[in-house]
């Protein structure tokens, strides 16, 4: 997968402890990267990484804070990176309104610290900096955003993230613009993801399955919200495939493809607009693998503010990197309820969290998304 460009390549992850950094972790493991981690210890909620055995599978696993500038740039320094993905963050909308300025701290200064240990580091790198697709400055329109389109905020993690998003730019622009520059830096702004492994609080999918396992009904308190949901493997299959794309384009006449400098920019990977649905549709298809449970409305006028409407455009991910959703909205459940039925312990959540890759994989080689294609090997950027 990928042209076989992980094989053996340096990869640091930052966040490589939480629901979507332990899914790729995992990922680069089986394309046969060597993955070193950055990131704090794991939260009482953040067990999958655990239950991967992730720490026996990574080159190393610095446990660090991003406010920890000189500890960012010693590990850079020191490995070397092929390729960057940044997804340390404090990823809570609801838990933003209690800790605004530790959420601008870690979302931005952070950011801000992995890019300037990038620069400082002086070598060839493909960075992909994930932020979210909360970081548009939601007007509850009905149409997909685009990458072009305003970045914004009502509450401090989104407003937190649209800033990460200016951070890149600003650094990009300043210092990776050149035709000489061996960094390559862009963002990915995914959709609501679920899928096994994922026990943070204030996240529907986790509320649900806690609610089953405890007998209870669900507490649902945004029922007619819109999202763009989507399986946690459909982003991770984007950002793989982008950080590949940049780091293996020549930016040559000859060379058939996007060029480095239209690669590093901004990316939407969001599901099909079939899959934009309400928290209530959610709720009714994961159910259908629970029988016997069921939902209360907790809806508050009073609540603090989250946005009822936001989609995702995804054109610019199909043109340039021919990437497309694979799942479906009812097929993303399934695989989702499939995996918190198992009840995975460490031996089988790794098994099953892998067999879940490769019918994803596999599905996407049928449909002939060239990430999935068998390939030659992919060279990296000159260094």
């Amino acid at each position: 997968m990928f042209g076989n460009f992980y094989r053996d390549k340096k990869v640091l992850v930052t966040g490589h402890t939480g629901f979507k950094g332990s899914w790729l972790c995992q990922w680069l493991h089986e394309l046969g990267a060597k993955v070193t981690g950055f990131a704090l210890d794991p939260q009482p909620d953040q067990v999958l990484y655990d239950l991967l055995g992730l720490s026996q599978r990574l080159q190393a696993d610095h446990r660090g804070d991003l406010a920890d500038r000189k500890r960012l740039e010693t590990v850079v320094a020191a490995l070397r990176p092929d390729v960057v993905f940044h997804m340390a963050a404090q990823p809570l909308v609801r838990l933003s309104y209690d800790i605004p300025v530790e959420t601008f701290a870690s979302n931005v200064m952070g950011t801000s610290h992995v890019l300037e240990a990038v620069r400082q580091g002086g070598h060839a790198c493909a960075v992909v900096v994930v932020t979210t697709d909360k970081c548009y400055e939601n007007r509850e329109w009905l149409h997909s955003y685009r990458e072009e389109d305003a970045m914004g905020g009502y509450d401090p993690y989104s407003a937190s993230k649209g800033c990460a998003e200016l951070v890149v730019s600003a650094w990009r622009s300043s210092f990776f613009s050149a035709p000489e520059s061996s960094v390559r830096l862009a963002s990915a702004r995914a959709g609501n993801v679920i899928g096994g492994g994922d026990w943070a609080a204030d996240r529907i999918v986790p509320d649900c399955i806690r609610a089953i396992e405890s007998s209870k009904a669900i507490p649902v308190r945004n029922r007619t919200a819109t999202r763009p949901w989507q399986h946690v493997l459909e982003p991770l299959s984007g950002y793989l495939w982008l950080a590949a794309s940049m780091a293996t384009a020549t930016g040559s006449e000859a060379h058939f493809g996007p060029s480095p400098s239209i690669l590093s920019s901004a990316f939407n990977f969001g599901p099909s607009l079939t899959s934009n649905r309400t928290v209530a549709d959610l709720v009714h298809e994961l159910l259908k693998h629970f029988p016997g449970c069921n939902w209360e409305d907790h809806s508050d006028p009073h609540a603090r503010h989250e946005a009822s409407k936001l989609n995702l455009a995804i054109d610019k991910a199909f043109h340039l990197l021919q990437w497309q959703p694979v799942w479906s909205f009812e097929r993303t459940l399934a695989e989702t309820a499939a995996w918190y039925a198992a009840r995975p312990h460490t031996t089988t959540a790794s098994a099953l969290t892998r067999s879940q890759i490769h019918v994803y994989a596999e599905t996407a080689r049928e449909l002939g998304l060239p990430w999935a294609q068998p390939s030659t090997q992919r060279t990296c950027l000159a260094a």
